[in-house]
């Protein structure tokens, strides 16, 4: 599993307000600084301006040898949307192999300013010269090979932030204590809690949990007093670590031949259904299994005494308990081999080892009975697939439609509602509980499905209320996307036309949407003077953004009845500021 790193807040830190309006003279190539210092890319913005971290991406332009993007260092902010942003400059380590002479870098970001007028611009690609021997990991007469580049389009909008640290805004105190730490340790620690929890919770698999008493009187654990028993237990767990720390090894090594290329819809779509074929197999639909004849040579008939039988069968573990461990090892793996760090696989997977080690070193030790296996197991070998096939749409939720999205997330809370027993008789208490939640998760499953219909064939099926029915009307009676439309309008009404230039990934948009556009004197304006009409020139009308000289988002413009502009206005603007410039004051 990816390490999860917490956003740092900022939102609360005192800043004038000089600071915050945007620079109406922004260049998005000018005022944004790129340098090659130490081994990392420096994307640099003034005070007032972020980065976003979804488009940041370092590539090579041409010529002989591979160049690889290190992880991206934590953000230090969040923006209206919830996507992770950079204040100040930013450090994107890259390292290379075969490379010669002077290399052209391409680097691409996308820059925002921020408070009242402040946009976001489209991303961003410039070339930065860089010597090959400045670039870390450039070993002489390396065979050439031709790293691809990466299109920000095509990135997955979820990139790692682990390990390296960033330099924040002066004016921000708080960024400036949390890029000065040398790694993020607490997102570390969780992730290896995570990994331990799914060790143990593989270990409660019915693949597994039978086998342990068995397992233990196999090594002579049980009733040879408990120093013996704890010493044959942990050899056995012991065993158990090489086996999967091994794993944990080659899923890195691998992970560091494709590196951001697993970030692409190529590889997380077929991720994506490999992890459903994990969790289908933890519903009973088939199994993972070795072939019975392997199987049993592994296992063998007789007994393995000693330290050096108990370390044996913890090697031999791993591969028995395939059916059930499989699904849950292997997206365990695919997580590791996506981060690319050989270290950090290993450890994860020794961890993962001694989680799916403790009853067994319990049971050696103290010759504790297990609870017997039954339905409670069987459940919980599918609330694991339900894990699992979460862990599957939440990977692609960023590279599939909005309506698509819905669906799936309908789709794995209708599963859920199965796995709880939505179908079952409720005989006692804790039964009536866990189908009440079970009866939950199936009417969100329906209401996620009338949402993704909505979404997919722009219908309305259920009313609106909160956030919805405000932002149904904060845009009632807008046209969409249609100018010529709107021109049509305007001339038969003698009226003008409001345009709302915007982008789904753009913050201030949003804002705009929220604060600006529903209040009563706005709304009342445009109502008694303009057609208004919505348009995304950077998706849906491409074929505007250079007749109308879009150059940033969100743009808003005054045109008369024929198509000539009157005056236009760039970012977010407060209600007050919005209605002044309508009226032309």
């Amino acid at each position: 599993m990816r390490a999860i790193i917490p956003f740092f807040l900022s939102l609360g830190l005192a800043v004038t307000a000089w600071a915050q309006r945007a620079d109406p003279g922004f260049d998005p190539a000018k005022d944004v600084s790129l340098r090659f210092e130490k081994g990392a890319v420096v994307v640099g913005v003034p005070a007032g301006a972020h980065l976003k971290a979804a488009f940041m991406d370092v590539s090579k332009k041409a010529g002989p040898g591979t160049l690889k993007m290190g992880k991206l260092p934590p953000t230090t902010d969040q923006d209206e949307l919830g996507d992770g942003i950079w204040h100040g400059q930013v450090k994107v380590p890259v390292s290379g192999e075969g490379l010669s002479g002077t290399v052209t870098l391409q680097v691409t970001y996308q820059p925002c300013t921020e408070g009242e007028g402040g946009v976001c611009y489209p991303p961003t690609t410039r070339p930065l010269d860089v010597k090959a021997s400045d670039i870390p990991g450039v070993p002489s007469g390396a065979a050439p090979a031709e790293k691809p580049a990466v299109s920000p389009v095509e990135k997955e909008r979820d990139v790692p932030k682990v390990e390296a640290a960033s330099s924040a805004a002066p004016s921000s105190p708080v960024a400036q204590t949390v890029t000065s730490a040398p790694a993020p340790r607490a997102g570390l620690m969780l992730s290896l809690l995570l990994v331990f929890l799914a060790g143990m919770g593989a270990s409660l698999t019915p693949c597994v949990f039978p086998m342990i008493p068995i397992t233990m009187a196999i090594i002579g654990a049980k009733g040879g007093g408990k120093a013996k028993g704890f010493v044959l237990s942990t050899m056995l767990v012991l065993g158990m670590a090489v086996t999967y720390t091994s794993l944990g090894v080659i899923a890195a090594k691998s992970g560091a031949v494709f590196g951001a290329a697993a970030q692409k819809p190529a590889f997380l779509i077929p991720m994506a259904l490999l992890f459903v074929a994990f969790s289908l197999s933890l519903f009973g639909a088939f199994e993972i299994a070795l072939p019975p004849s392997l199987a049993m040579k592994l296992q063998g008939d007789g007994s393995r005494k000693g330290l050096g039988g108990a370390f044996l069968m913890g090697l031999v573990l791993g591969p028995l308990s395939a059916p059930c461990v499989g699904p849950v090892i292997g997206a365990v793996l695919v997580g590791i081999a996506q981060q690319g760090d050989v270290l950090f696989g290993a450890i994860q997977l020794f961890v993962f080892a001694l989680g799916m080690g403790v009853l067994f070193l319990l049971v050696g030790t103290f010759s504790a009975a297990l609870p017997k296996s039954g339905e409670w197991l069987t459940r919980f070998k599918r609330i694991m697939g339900l894990v699992i096939l979460s862990f599957a749409v939440w990977s692609i939720r960023l590279i599939v439609p909005e309506w698509a999205l819905l669906g799936m997330m309908g789709v794995v809370q209708l599963v859920g509602a199965a796995v709880f027993g939505v179908f079952e008789k409720a005989e006692d208490f804790l039964a009536q509980i866990r189908k009440g939640f079970a009866v939950l998760l199936l009417v969100l499953s329906i209401l996620h499905w009338i949402r993704a219909n909505e979404v997919a064939f722009g219908i309305q099926i259920l009313p609106r209320g909160g956030a919805a029915a405000a932002a149904k009307e904060e845009h009632g009676g807008w046209m969409e996307q249609d100018l010529e439309g709107a021109l049509t309008k305007a001339k038969a009404e003698h009226k003008v036309v409001l345009v709302d230039i915007y982008a789904e990934w753009c913050a201030q948009c949003k804002e705009l949407d929220e604060k600006t556009w529903p209040e009563a004197g706005v709304k009342g304006w445009i109502g008694q003077n303009a057609v208004a009409i919505r348009i995304d020139t950077d998706a849906k009308r491409k074929d505007l953004a250079a007749k109308l000289q879009i150059r940033s988002y969100p743009t808003v413009i005054l045109l008369d009845a024929e198509g000539k502009e009157l005056r236009r206005i760039l970012g977010f603007q407060k209600p007050e500021s919005m209605k002044a410039w309508l009226e032309g004051k």
